[in-house]
């Protein structure tokens, strides 16, 4: 099943409107801004910056009025679809950057890290099978990012200085 999702320029779904069904790194050509969406299927992550960059937001099927709910100092920019997967949820998670540290593998949903692992820090990891969404904090709280299957050696070279992984959750197929 393809996902569907439909980006407004205004709040409360005004002003012209984008339907979009695959990822989209920049609005700009359709929209010159987007407040509000409307997700009619699947799950994905919208970005405040272009380029898959910036603050992500996780949004399932329902309605989304008002960007600045998420507490967004901007609008919505670009947006990537996370395909349905139902099989094993596999990664491997690294104290320090290129893998290095202590190692621990991880096949389903950790709400501490270092109540779970003992780790003080998770600074790279391997997404071997499955889609996950990584928090900032215990129980799933404060800013998130989406992982997909690959090599994420070192997160700092991804834009997330001073950013501590505390969390994370798979992205089931629940969402479709």
């Amino acid at each position: 099943m393809n996902g569907k999702i439909i980006f407004y320029e205004e709040r409360n779904f005004g002003g012209r409107s984008y339907e979009c069904s695959s990822d989209c790194g920049d609005f700009s050509s359709y929209l010159s801004r987007c407040y509000s969406c409307r997700v009619e299927s699947g799950c994905w992550m919208v970005y405040d910056r272009t380029n898959y960059m910036g603050n992500q937001y996780f949004l399932r099927r329902g309605e989304y009025s008002d960007y600045s709910r998420f507490g967004m100092s901007d609008c919505f920019r670009s947006c990537r679809m996370i395909p349905m997967y139902r099989g094993n949820y596999r990664m491997r998670l690294y104290e320090r950057e290129n893998f290095g540290g202590q190692m621990y593998e991880c096949m389903d949903d950790c709400d501490s890290i270092m109540d779970r692992y003992r780790m003080s820090d998770c600074q790279s990891c391997h997404v071997m099978d499955g889609h996950w969404l990584f928090y900032e904090h215990p129980h799933y709280r404060g800013r998130m990012w989406y992982m997909r299957p690959g090599e994420y050696r070192n997160f700092r070279d991804m834009g997330y200085m001073n950013m501590r992984f505390m969390s994370m959750r798979r992205i089931m197929d629940s969402c479709y």
